[in-house]
């Protein structure tokens, strides 16, 4: 389709807003300009399908994801946009608000809006929790309301303090789609009821996400990181300069058997991916400008501290693929081999990319990444997951999987879907999540299997919303994405799970 043709197909489209059509036409311009240059063999492997660029663009002039220092905004205010520092709590809410407008990211709005407790605390001063709640709900809806995009990201805890209760509190009643939400877990400091609340919000509306906050603090520096858009983990006052993913499925299918795959083929498409990474990070850090902004230049946001997302998806039919041309039995998630492999896989990425540098790079590399797949993929799971429809029990998934987290620093994350009947026994989710932290997972997410606002890869959408979208469109900018990912990828067959052997993980 021409240039041309692909605008007026956008503007006449009867489904989208204004803000939506300027957003996908702006995509349209930029995709009408030459691609970054690229080695041959790197073409063709994006042709064939082994590697993905994500759709971020041919010109990338922003970086993907951005993770200001908000702290630092806060403290000092700005020049640029001639702001002050905020003196109480309301004034505090009004930068944010401000700010988040000029923060870009590869959706066109912010994907991470910092540590939201942490951030307004210092600015609580006399008000009680009734005023709290007022002010902080109204921020919640205004959120939803004006930048209404599921990948937006906030973060809370790993203490526990009002703002952190009150933010669950807020968030187990609206049950919006954004913004999406991430609780940091640390058996030092956080107390088995916060956990409580946050499993009992899971029972209702799915969210939030449960970190593994000491996993995730080791793995970056003093300075931090964020939780932003689906699960991605990132350094603070930096992000993620690009993401490109390789499809482990494509390179299986290329592979004669399991040595071919890991000795030949899984490393000469790593090499072609990690100079596709260098090729677009190169753009945009030398060509696009972007590191001049005022984000930059009052510290908001450190050039060296942008990461490349080195993204994997398609373990499960790799594994599986694999095992066949080997005539071996098994499957990917239920049997001991099969995940062996898999967990095989995962160490070969995770050392080709610490041995590959990268030339613009937070610490001189990419990070692994389990990417969460995206609305059209058919026929090949997100990340390291297991395939929708074929998961185990919740403690047979967890053990399956946890082997795999100590490798993707960037991002790893599961859905389990649960039987409505957690909701008797949040308990139970309670001792799933703190065993699969102590087995090693970075991440602990779950959609209850009759709640109307569930995940689709990491982000959020209400099932009422699709039931709508064909007729009516949609304010929200990711329900498009779930009614492609729901018709297209097969996440209407995960299968929901009742927890009864959590018990065989609190030994760990």
């Amino acid at each position: 389709m021409s240039f041309t043709a692909t605008c007026q197909r956008i503007v006449r489209d009867p489904l989208l807003s204004p803000a939506q059509k300027s957003h996908a036409l702006a995509l349209a311009a930029e995709n009408a300009l030459p691609y970054p240059e690229l080695p041959a063999a790197v073409a063709e492997a994006m042709a064939q399908g082994v590697l993905c660029d994500m759709f971020e663009g041919h010109a990338p002039y922003k970086p993907r994801y951005v993770l200001p220092d908000y702290q630092k905004f806060l403290s000092q205010g700005s020049a640029w946009l001639e702001l002050a520092p905020p003196r109480d709590f309301d004034e505090a809410l009004d930068a944010l608000r401000i700010l988040y407008h000029h923060v870009p990211s590869v959706t066109g709005m912010p994907v991470w809006l910092g540590r939201l407790d942490h951030l307004l605390l210092p600015f609580v001063g006399t008000l009680d929790d009734e005023a709290l709640y007022r002010k902080l709900k109204g921020f919640w809806i205004y959120l939803d309301r004006v930048l209404p995009d599921a990948f937006m990201h906030v973060n809370i805890g790993p203490d526990d303090n009002r703002l952190c209760r009150l933010i669950l509190r807020i968030d187990g009643e609206l049950k919006q789609v954004a913004p999406n939400l991430s609780l940091f877990h640390d058996p030092a400091s956080t107390p088995d009821s916060l956990l409580l609340q946050a499993v009992r919000n899971i029972a209702e509306c799915s969210k939030p996400h449960i970190v593994n906050y000491p996993l995730h603090r080791d793995t970056f520096d003093e300075r931090g990181f964020g939780i932003v858009s689906c699960y991605n983990a990132l350094p603070q006052a930096g992000g993620a300069n690009t993401l490109v993913r390789l499809s482990l499925k494509r390179v299986a299918e290329l592979s004669t058997g399991i040595d071919d795959f890991l000795e030949l083929w899984l490393p000469h498409h790593c090499e072609l991916a990690s100079r596709l990474i260098a090729a677009r990070a190169a753009f945009l850090h030398e060509e696009s400008g972007f590191f001049d902004s005022f984000l930059v230049q009052e510290g908001l946001l450190d050039e060296g501290r942008f990461v490349p997302m080195f993204g994997i998806y398609g373990m499960a039919e790799a594994v599986n693929i694999l095992l066949g041309k080997e005539g071996l039995a098994g499957r990917y998630g239920h049997d001991e081999g099969a995940n062996r492999l898999g967990h095989r896989i995962s160490a070969a990425l995770s050392d080709h990319v610490t041995g590959a540098p990268q030339p613009h790079a937070w610490r001189g590399r990419a990070l692994l990444h389990a990417q969460g797949g995206l609305s059209l993929d058919r026929g090949v799971t997100p990340g390291v997951r297991i395939p929708y429809g074929e998961e185990p029990d919740p403690a047979s998934h967890v053990l399956a999987l946890a082997p795999h987290h100590g490798f993707y620093g960037s991002g790893i994350s599961e859905i389990l879907t649960l039987d409505p009947t957690i909701r008797q026994n949040p308990q139970a989710l309670l001792q799933l999540c703190r065993g699969a932290f102590a087995l090693g997972m970075r991440e602990f997410s779950a959609n209850v299997a009759d709640s109307d606002l569930v995940r689709v890869t990491g982000y959020m959408i209400r099932k009422s919303d699709l039931a709508r979208f064909a007729t009516d469109g949609s304010r929200l900018q990711t329900t498009c994405l779930g009614a492609e990912a729901s018709e297209l990828t097969g996440i209407r067959q995960r299968a929901p799970r009742v927890v009864g052997l959590e018990a065989s993980l609190c030994d760990y």
